[in-house]
């Protein structure tokens, strides 16, 4: 970790020397769309993207963290190494997470314990995509996709080296972190380098972990410290003809479970990226897209006293494929195809035994168009995706293999009603194969205190989507508005029955697991977002106010479980010569709308964060110096999508401050 903080302020130091001087832009084209369409024409997609000083002052040390105050968006929050973005009330495998456009090929959907294997404090942008086109991305994207991009392969050439570095120091955790990236580049090649380090004690909290329990920790959440690092190379050869270029990185996490067995997970990820683009392949075309993955994941769960309990092994191999064609009688748009091969396991230290997840190979083979044309005032969507994916457990576990034919399908219109404002609706149908450990888990969960019991008959989820999006995309006034149901055949959810149980499943009135099988049923998920924003781009004062809510309910069984809270906010900023400021408060309302295996309403609270910077250049380097507020009125705050809601609150008023270049 010194080694990579070593470097970070390396990186800080080269950029007082630097003679010239080029400000960051912040883009909001959004990547992950294969029409490359920008973030104001989200009406059919609805997606946000953050970017440049917006994204450096929302960076935590988990991406659910990062994101989680985004609009319909919210965390997983277990504790400060583990917590994943919720979209819309929908969590785990339904939310795709990618890296550049790739799977990030983690375990983070398995359970809410595990980290997001991707770095926010080297992401360039970060994209949160909704609707048809993330359905192009897989059946995990059944409920939106984020897209963490780093540029880690550059696609254009620079004349000079450039680059951004980061030091940052935090009080409610006593963090130490620092980040760097450089790109240049020499003749047709060009490179690419960046890496992070962090590392956090265990954070304050405003009183006690468990407000119900005299024997609860006081003042500081035990178990939840963070230690993390990476590094990344990558390199591309440029021409006119358009580019290939390939990269790789490490990245290593260590940090604690905040629950009363205060285990600990080591994880380390080796991954290796193809990406190539070639421009006009041929008449008619207007590009052809290659990308390559391959990814080593590995993660073990440990007791407090360092002993393995659970290996989980991940290897996936990635490719897709993206033909973009020119306009042909007013159509525009991209056919593709994607495979994807993934060998996953989770078996025990001691014994290498199946005693959670067994060896198990999943192959899927997919092929998706999507198109686009502008039909008098209606600019129109249409996308169809065809996916097979066959899941094989080893033979010795005895279990069936399984296969799915899925199909995602999505129809859609954008009206622009008069210059500036324009309404969509968009209808689209989605299928998602049930997750390895929904069919196959049998066995104890350390981290989670569970032992879970899969069903290997368990059908394909098949989901019907409507929404409606009403938008003010320019002009010092702006605002948008997006309505939505979604209908969910076979929804697969887990439920505890309030068994406790041995390591071997066994009923015990001393054992430690809880009993949590995964069933499925029909679900409902319907919502609301609206935002309203003043001044979001110029000078001077600015401001924005938001409100988002989702409900889900299974037929017949309650409320679907870890639902978000209603949730309102208000943004006040100034923005004039070298000074930026900005405050934020967040209201949630309590949340009581439990499912039946629920025993915690979370209160209502209010959350206000500050934060105040200053840019200087010298010796032709942009400099800014900053300091944040988190949780300044050090709310005791427990949010309704964690599983550990009641012993594990957010951490309380924090403060940071820290210095970033960029050159």
């Amino acid at each position: 970790m010194s080694y990579q903080l070593r470097l970070a302020a390396a990186a800080v130091l080269s950029a007082f020397a630097c003679p010239t001087f080029a400000e960051t832009i912040s883009t909001v084209t959004v990547t992950s769309n294969p029409l490359g369409k920008g973030e104001d024409m989200q009406v059919l997609t609805p997606a946000k993207v953050l970017a440049g000083p917006e994204l450096r002052n929302k960076i935590s040390t988990s991406l659910g963290d990062t994101l989680g105050g985004e609009l319909g968006v919210s965390a997983s929050g277990f504790g400060a190494g583990a917590s994943r973005p919720i979209i819309r009330g929908l969590e785990g495998p339904r939310i795709k997470i990618l890296q550049n456009g790739m799977g990030v090929a983690d375990v983070s959907s398995l359970s809410n314990d595990h980290a997001v294997a991707s770095e926010s404090a080297t992401a360039q942008q970060i994209e949160i995509l909704r609707g048809p086109a993330a359905l192009l991305y897989g059946s995990g994207a059944i409920g939106g996709l984020v897209n963490v991009i780093d540029g880690r392969i550059p696609t254009t050439l620079s004349k000079q080296v450039t680059g951004e570095a980061e030091l940052r120091a935090g009080s409610g955790n006593q963090e130490k972190s620092g980040s760097f990236g450089l790109d240049g580049s020499s003749g047709a090649l060009a490179w690419h380098i960046d890496g992070n380090a962090r590392q956090t004690d265990n954070y304050a909290i405003p009183g006690k972990a468990n407000s119900g329990n005299p024997n609860t920790a006081v003042g500081r959440l035990p178990s939840s410290f963070t230690r993390e690092h990476s590094l990344t190379l990558g390199g591309s050869y440029i021409q006119q003809w358009g580019y290939v270029g390939a990269a790789m990185q490490t990245l290593n996490d260590h940090y604690g479970i905040p629950t009363a067995e205060k285990s600990f997970i080591d994880m380390r990820q080796n991954r290796f990226d193809l990406d190539s683009k070639v421009r006009t392949p041929w008449s008619g075309f207007e590009s052809l897209s290659m990308k390559l993955s391959t990814t080593d994941y590995q993660h073990t769960e440990k007791t407090e006293q360092g002993k393995p309990n659970t290996n989980f092994k991940n290897q996936s191999t990635e490719a897709r494929l993206v033909l973009n064609h020119h306009t042909w009688q007013g159509w525009q748009g991209s056919w593709g195809m994607q495979f994807e091969t993934v060998k996953f396991s989770a078996l025990s230290a001691a014994t290498g035994r199946a005693d959670t997840v067994p060896v198990t190979k999943s192959n899927s083979a997919a092929a998706f168009v999507l198109e686009q044309k502008q039909i008098g005032d209606v600019l129109t969507s249409a996308g169809l995706r065809l996916e097979n994916v066959k899941r094989t457990p080893e033979a010795i576990a005895s279990l069936p293999a399984r296969q799915f034919h899925l199909y995602s399908a999505s129809l859609g219109g954008l009206w622009q009603l008069t210059p500036g404002y324009a309404a969509g609706l968009s209808y689209s149908l989605a299928q998602r194969a049930p997750a390895t450990e929904e069919l196959y888990s049998n066995g104890p969960h350390e981290s989670t205190a569970t032992f879970d019991i899969g069903n290997a008959n368990m059908q394909k989820e098949k989901s019907r989507n409507l929404e409606l999006s009403l938008q003010k995309t320019n002009g010092l006034i702006r605002w948008k508005i997006n309505a939505f149901y979604n209908q969910v055949q076979n929804y697969v959810y887990g439920h505890t029955d309030g068994v406790k149980v041995n390591e071997e499943g066994n009923p015990a009135d001393d054992a430690e697991f809880s009993r949590r099988y995964w069933s499925q049923a029909r679900a409902n998920i319907h919502g609301a977002e609206a935002e309203l924003s003043f001044n979001p781009t110029g000078t001077g004062f600015s401001a924005r106010a938001f409100a988002d809510m989702s409900r889900g309910r299974l037929d017949n069984a309650g409320n679907l479980p870890l639902q978000p809270a209603i949730r309102t906010g208000v943004d006040l900023g100034y923005r004039e010569g070298a000074w930026r400021g900005s405050v934020k408060v967040l209201h949630a309302q309590k949340q009581d709308r439990l499912a039946s295996f629920e025993n915690y309403v979370t209160p209502s609270y209010t959350k206000v964060d500050l934060d105040l910077s200053y840019t200087q250049v010298y010796s032709g380097a942009q400099l800014t110096w900053f300091v944040m507020a988190k949780n300044l009125l050090n709310q005791d705050i427990r949010i309704s999508t964690s599983v550990l809601r009641d012993s594990v609150p957010q951490p309380g008023r924090h403060f940071i401050a820290g210095v970033r270049t960029s050159f």
